[in-house]
């Protein structure tokens, strides 16, 4: 009898031990999510001269995992397909998208400038690199002086920057830049530029100095 009630026991005891298995490598939960280091809002503007540039301005959505940031992504319209006024921006969660926010206004851009041309070509696929950038922490430990990134749709050329909170930073600013330029491929005799926002703000022609090159 002893020796039944233990061969009971260890019967109990295995199929315990193999659901668990089965429960762990095979019925895992679908709705564990992968966190981001950051949470980050995504901003739409669509230029109306009739309105204030801020009433332009909308957050469409907030993110802070892996899987949201897709679902986002795989729901909105390409740049590309934008009409020429509309900018996305993306931000750090609590700052936005303008020069005058507290964590804006002492840093700047790093900017890319494309022609017109190249709108159907390299435009979708910087936007996404970029972001990835971002959200991925991509700039290692200088990923803190991250503010956010906006794309600019516009008739003569769209634009791509990204913003960091110090442009008097100098290593940070110019690490930040040499990994960003890698990360979209561009080749090395291809020069980009650091705005400061100060600088934009204050210009009195269409062109800003850079403060920066990589």
């Amino acid at each position: 009898m002893a020796s039944c009630a233990v061969q009971l026991i260890d019967k109990v005891t295995r199929r315990k031990v193999e659901k668990k298995k089965f429960e762990t490598n095979i019925l895992k939960d679908p709705c564990i999510k992968h966190p981001l280091q950051n949470r980050w809002g995504l901003w739409f503007y669509k230029h109306d001269k009739s309105k204030m540039w801020q009433d332009n301005l909308r957050l469409i959505t907030r993110f802070d995992t892996v899987e949201d940031f897709w679902a986002l992504y795989n729901n909105i319209q390409m740049p590309s397909k934008l009409s020429s006024g509309c900018d996305y921006s993306m931000f750090k969660d609590g700052i936005e998208p303008m020069w005058e926010d507290r964590s804006n206004k002492c840093g700047g851009r790093w900017l890319i400038t494309l022609a017109k041309q190249h709108r159907h070509t390299e435009l979708d696929r910087f936007w996404l690199e970029t972001m990835l950038c971002l959200i991925g922490e991509g700039f290692g430990s200088f990923s803190r002086d991250i503010c956010g990134s906006v794309i600019n749709i516009r008739a003569k050329g769209d634009k791509i920057a990204i913003w960091t909170s110090n442009a008097e930073n100098c290593e940070t600013v110019t690490y930040i830049g040499q990994k960003y330029k890698e990360s979209l491929g561009l080749p090395q005799k291809l020069v980009i530029g650091y705005q400061a926002h100060a600088d934009t703000a204050t210009k009195s022609n269409s062109i800003t100095k850079n403060k920066f090159v990589v």
